[in-house]
């Protein structure tokens, strides 16, 4: 028998993985409606439990009928009363001697695992708070924990370990709900989301001995197989029948998980050699040392005494080949998303020496060269503080993480506006969770591949005074380029046009015209992007992702709404005053908030924060 099939009212997908709200209020309001053409007093108390008529309940239980009886499917009133999410049935019926774990139906289940089954979260914590035991298992062998895996309501999952299930709680064969959720759900979630709760990824099963890798491999659940091998699943346990992983893998002839698993395994042994150790530990490093290199090299390419540019595009290829060798040898995947940063550094180096060695020596007072030193510290210094200062990581104990859960749960409101799955961190106000950093971040701007790092409330003003000064160090050095061809390059513009004029500045110093195309490069995205910040910053009162968000939220919109009224725009002077805290002199009160812990609207000025 299905328990949904006696189901009245709305339910939900037993697919959605956080649906936009968790609250029974709509639910319930729409299962209150019963048919109209029928009377209520004809009702038996099974049809008055399914339609939720506490009157007619009432009126039968007093003439008599006990609430323990099973009806003929071997299906009790409190089974009917929580498969159709009816609360206040459970409870009256709970005061008139209902058990609230009796077994009952063909899949031999309590009330808890109906409930469980039809995801609703609301009478899964009433019959929790009236003392069901979670821990018992239906006739297929599911404890509840596995039931709310297999169906992926990851609600009732988050409040089952929240209130105290064990993450590791086996079914009657021994497996884990990692194990049947890798098994028996293709796709990401669940299990990517029970990994957030450090589950045992080497415990195996009672008669296939397989670990949750191997139930993986065996369903062909590419993306379970993927989030496994990342936190670490051991690629030597055997089976039952002898196999490991990759073993198991072969015999699926899937080439996919083939190559995954072996490229796995090559990664793991690369780390038993010591010098790869060393190597991994540092990649970062070599990373930044393979772009001064690589931005050194085509400049001496470009900058041989060759008329053959064939010669020098040959040179370019094969030092192409060589560096995707190095890379693949010596760098990890996951390192090569910093390799804007490391051109980036490489880039400022080789500029800040050719101003030194070309620029400089053009600029006869120390006036005219300061703004290069004051550019090349301040630019440093920013860009230092930007990456090391803590962006506002969004943090929480393990104790505090299942309480926020439990404390979302009980007052209906557990869902992704409020709740991070992948943190399990109740969200504030502003914050998003960075997929390239895997945290929630504190009133979020962006992640900015020039600076490998989010940029959110602890480090935003760093970030904005890095772009200020790299501006300033682009537009001397362009400046400086200009300067030096005019000091030092023979043009013929006005007889010969500027085609010729620009193949005489080629020819004059090609390396000069190679580090004044990478300056105008880093000069156009940072004067982009400084000047949106400032747009933003003062204009606006918002981040990047805010304004962004808006943007498409008014695309879509029959209604937009004005990116100027926003609760977070005081006006221009308030907007910087709030931006750097800055009180300047007495002029300005700038809010104080701490934007890590902030879940409501709520503004404070300095005087008024230093009595609270």
């Amino acid at each position: 028998m299905e328990c949904k099939s006696h189901s009245h009212g709305p339910l939900r997908h037993h697919g959605h993985s956080w649906p936009d709200t968790y609250e029974d209020k709509d639910l319930l309001k729409e299962q209150d409606v019963v048919p109209l053409v029928e009377d209520y007093s004809t009702f038996d108390i099974v049809k008055a439990t399914q339609y939720g008529l506490l009157e007619r309940c009432q009126e039968l239980v007093e003439a008599g009928y006990d609430v323990r009886q099973p009806d003929k499917e071997n299906v009790t009133l409190l089974h009917w009363a929580a498969i159709n999410n009816r609360l206040d049935l459970v409870k009256f019926f709970i005061s008139k001697g209902a058990v609230v774990d009796q077994l009952g139906g063909d899949l031999n289940s309590t009330p808890l695992h109906w409930a469980i089954r039809q995801g609703h979260l609301s009478m899964v914590i009433l019959l929790l708070k009236l003392g069901a035991d979670s821990t018992l298992i239906d006739g297929e062998g599911y404890s509840s924990l596995h039931l709310a895996v297999l169906f992926q309501h990851m609600p009732i999952i988050a409040y089952l370990i929240a209130k105290g299930q064990s993450v590791d709680t086996t079914d009657r064969n021994g497996q884990t709900p990692l194990m049947l959720s890798s098994h028996k759900v293709i796709g990401l979630e669940p299990t990517k989301f029970l990994l957030k709760f450090n589950p045992s990824i080497k415990a195996v099963d009672n008669i296939e001995k397989n670990t949750a890798l191997h139930w993986a491999i065996t369903a062909e659940n590419v993306n379970a197989i993927d989030v496994l091998l990342e936190v670490g699943s051991s690629l030597d346990i055997k089976n039952a029948k002898g196999y490991r992983p990759l073993d198991l893998a072969h015999q699926t002839k899937n080439r996919l998980i083939i190559h995954l698993l072996s490229e796995e395994e090559r990664t793991r042994a690369r780390r038993t050699s010591r010098f790869l150790r060393v190597v991994e530990k540092n990649e970062f490093l070599l990373l930044i040392v393979s772009s001064l290199v690589l931005i050194w090299t085509i400049g001496y390419v470009v900058d041989l005494n060759s008329d053959s540019w064939l010669l020098k595009g040959s040179l370019l290829l094969f030092l192409s080949a060589i560096l995707s060798v190095f890379a693949r040898l010596f760098i990890g995947y996951n390192k090569l998303k910093y390799f804007p940063v490391a051109f980036m550094l490489g880039s400022l180096f080789w500029i800040s020496w050719t101003c030194f060695i070309y620029f400089l020596p053009d600029f006869p007072t120390t006036i005219s060269q300061l703004p290069f030193f004051f550019g090349i510290v301040g630019l440093f210094y920013y860009f230092y503080k930007t990456v090391r200062v803590d962006p506002g990581y969004i943090k929480s104990t393990e104790e505090e993480i299942k309480k926020n859960i439990i404390n979302l749960a009980e007052t209906g409101s557990l869902d992704f506006r409020t709740f991070c799955t992948s943190c399990l961190v109740k969200k504030p106000l502003r914050s998003f969770h960075c997929h390239s950093c895997n945290s929630c971040v504190a009133r979020y701007d962006q992640h900015c591949i020039w600076v490998g790092q989010c940029i959110g409330v602890g480090n935003h003003s760093y970030f904005l005074l890095f772009l200020i000064f790299l501006t300033i160090v682009n537009i001397w050095a362009i400046y400086g380029t200009i300067l030096y061809w005019s000091e030092h390059c023979t043009t013929t513009y006005q007889q010969d046009g500027a085609w010729t004029s620009f193949t005489q500045i080629v020819s004059c110093s090609p390396w000069v015209l190679y580090i004044f195309t990478i300056v105008c490069f880093h000069t156009s995205w940072a004067t982009l992007l400084l000047v949106l910040q400032l747009y933003q910053i003062i204009f606006l009162g918002l981040t990047s992702h805010e304004r962004i968000t808006l943007w498409k939220q008014n695309k879509r919109s029959k209604h937009p709404v004005s990116l100027r009224k926003t609760p977070y725009n005081h006006g221009c002077l308030q907007n910087i005053a709030d931006f750097f805290q800055c009180r300047c002199f007495g002029m300005f009160k700038p809010n104080i908030i701490d934007w890590t812990k902030q879940y409501t609207l709520r503004f404070h000025s300095l005087k008024e924060w230093n009595t609270v």
